[in-house]
């Protein structure tokens, strides 16, 4: 399929994700109605409903799934394995755990969530990276490295919310990821983060392109590999923690949404990004809209959702790797 083709698909999925996602929910709305609400009448319900509920959740599932497909895109590419994505290798549990403390154990500094969850990322991808390194790092080691750290700090953030029961209500929706408590104010936290990432990963696709050719060739052609390596790891982890600080633990994108991308556009980075950030947005934003339609008025989480396409294709993608190898 021609890139520019596949790229106008998952546009034009992506308007699709964003009118379902305005129009149904516990109360089904009409396009008439949402445009009448939102440029004729400005007022009454309805409009409350669009531009203050679904409109903020909207925008915040596509900058979260822009910046979760972004840095799978990146952390697939750097250990050249299809199966690396945040979630996997521990990124997002690194600042899932900082930004529990936040939330659990320093409630009165709820507001540098964000910070901490960075923090958390960037340290967990650090000691990851530390312990994988021998004589240089070897992709798969890396990856092996990322699920024992992440299975350890998962256990920690269980053991805080055992300790803490009194508080679990408050941190339920956030180790499972959700949308359901996005305004306006996270899409400010949000945007300076994706704008940076997706600019940063377009400045760069080149040398991630480089790279992907092995570290012999791209030593050849002039790029210091390590220190090449350490700064793409470290945009993917400052791109997850964005997301986790705003959504919590919402696995699976980083994982499905590069690997599809890649199907659909080739190999060159430059289109993977741009690819990821439609589709990635687009599936965010139509998993949310299902999860709240599914059991209306009842809502289910958009981390539950995504598992439940994720796993099935995590399998499928591990057990044609079997195969292969």
């Amino acid at each position: 399929m021609d890139k520019r083709v596949a790229l106008v698909i998952m546009f034009l999925f992506l308007c699709l994700s964003i009118i379902l996602s305005i129009s149904l929910g516990a109360t089904n709305i009409s396009l008439n109605d949402i445009l009448r609400a939102l440029f004729v009448e400005k007022k009454g319900l309805t409009y409350h409903i669009i531009y203050n509920i679904r409109v903020p959740r909207m925008i915040v599932g596509f900058l979260v799934g822009m910046c979760l497909s972004i840095s799978g895109a990146i952390l697939q590419g750097v250990m050249r394995n299809s199966l690396a994505s945040p979630s996997i290798i521990g990124v997002s549990s690194g600042a899932g755990l900082a930004a529990t403390i936040c939330i659990v154990l320093l409630p009165a500094y709820v507001y540098l969530t964000p910070i901490a969850a960075f923090a958390g990322a960037f340290v967990t991808t650090i000691i990851i990276y530390l312990l994988s390194y021998k004589n240089g790092i070897r992709p798969l080691r890396m990856v092996l490295a990322g699920v024992a750290v992440s299975s350890l700090v998962n256990a920690l953030i269980n053991l805080i919310l055992i300790f803490f029961p009194d508080r679990v209500a408050d941190t339920l929706s956030f180790t499972i990821g959700s949308l359901s408590l996005a305004t306006w104010s996270d899409i400010w936290v949000i945007l300076p983060y994706a704008v940076t990432g997706f600019t940063l990963s377009m400045l760069f696709s080149k040398t991630l392109n480089v790279l992907m050719l092995g570290d012999e060739i791209a030593n050849s052609l002039g790029v210091n590999v390590e220190l090449t390596r350490f700064l793409f790891i470290a945009l993917a982890s400052l791109l997850a923690a964005a997301s986790v600080s705003i959504v919590g633990l919402l696995g699976f994108v980083g994982l499905i949404v590069p690997h599809i991308v890649k199907l659909l556009v080739g190999s060159d980075y430059k289109y993977v990004y741009i690819g990821s950030t439609i589709l990635g947005g687009g599936i965010v934003i139509f998993c949310d809209t299902l999860s709240r339609f599914v059991a209306a008025p009842m809502e289910i989480p958009v981390g539950i959702t995504m598992a439940l396409l994720g796993v099935p294709f995590f399998l499928y993608l591990l057990r044609g790797r079997i195969a292969h190898d």
